[in-house]
């Protein structure tokens, strides 16, 4: 943690508890609260919200493409786990999401404590704002690279929901990944018909006759994510099996 945050004097603690009482979590975090409040902007309080909504693993790996789902200064790690999958690198992209993307790949376990134990101060100069590693772009080529790691361990067809802004960044980085998508998902009808990246845009309705696909919604509009999920579900596709959310 960086020295002007603050720590609840009972984080260690209890971080320490739950780890011992669950030996199969390899990382533990816990619930944050950015300070000073009125630093604390819309796109970041949304952000921090999500944060703290994601407690249990499941929650966790269900929401790990979307954005980083740790805060990086409020965990503990096992020494050995992270030996294991390598420690930290830098490969261009924010180290610590890079970190837990491997940890989720090598089938580890991530929880929190459901508790604010971690205060982060938020300023203007964070690395988060300014060092180009934490860049969209950059977030996207990270996404990217594991997400082609997924498809390869399922050898299905890949469509990707969205051909906006979010969708065809990320497929340009999938591309490069060397994953072409057969397909992209629209509910806009001026974009249906159209080639994006190489890959045709479809109706929603389409989807049933790729059933042998794995989709990856990448929607960045407010509430779309829901959305997009419930559509799957009533199509009977399970999430983590059939299709994955990316933002």
């Amino acid at each position: 943690m960086d020295a002007d945050d603050y720590c609840h004097p009972e984080r260690l603690c209890l971080q320490v508890e739950l780890m011992r009482a669950n030996p199969e979590i390899s990382v533990c975090g816990c619930l944050v609260l950015s300070f000073p409040r009125n630093n604390v902007k819309g796109g970041f309080l949304r952000y921090e919200e999500w944060l703290n909504s994601l407690v249990a693993h499941e929650e966790i790996a269900r929401d790990i493409f979307v954005e980083s789902p740790l805060a990086h200064p409020s965990v503990m790690m096992r020494a050995q786990d992270l030996r294991d999958v390598g420690g930290y690198r830098d490969m261009g992209w924010p180290e610590d999401y890079d970190l837990w993307l491997r940890f989720f790949m090598a089938g580890k376990r991530l929880a929190k404590v459901p508790r604010v134990l971690h205060f982060w101060r938020e300023w203007a100069d964070r690395l988060t704002f300014t060092d180009s590693r934490y860049a969209l772009e950059n977030f996207m080529r990270l996404k990217a690279h594991f997400l082609a790691k997924v498809a390869a361990r399922h050898e299905r067809p890949v469509i990707v929901w969205g051909a906006g802004m979010t969708g065809r960044r990320l497929t340009k980085h999938l591309v490069c990944e060397g994953v072409q998508p057969v397909a992209m998902v629209d509910i806009d009808p001026r974009k249906v018909g159209r080639i994006v990246r190489g890959a045709p845009v479809i109706r929603a309705e389409e989807l049933e006759k790729h059933r042998d696909a794995f989709v990856i919604a990448a929607v960045g509009s407010q509430g779309a994510r829901e959305l997009i999920r419930g559509r799957l579900r009533e199509i009977s596709r399970t999430e983590g099996v059939d299709f994955l959310c990316a933002a």
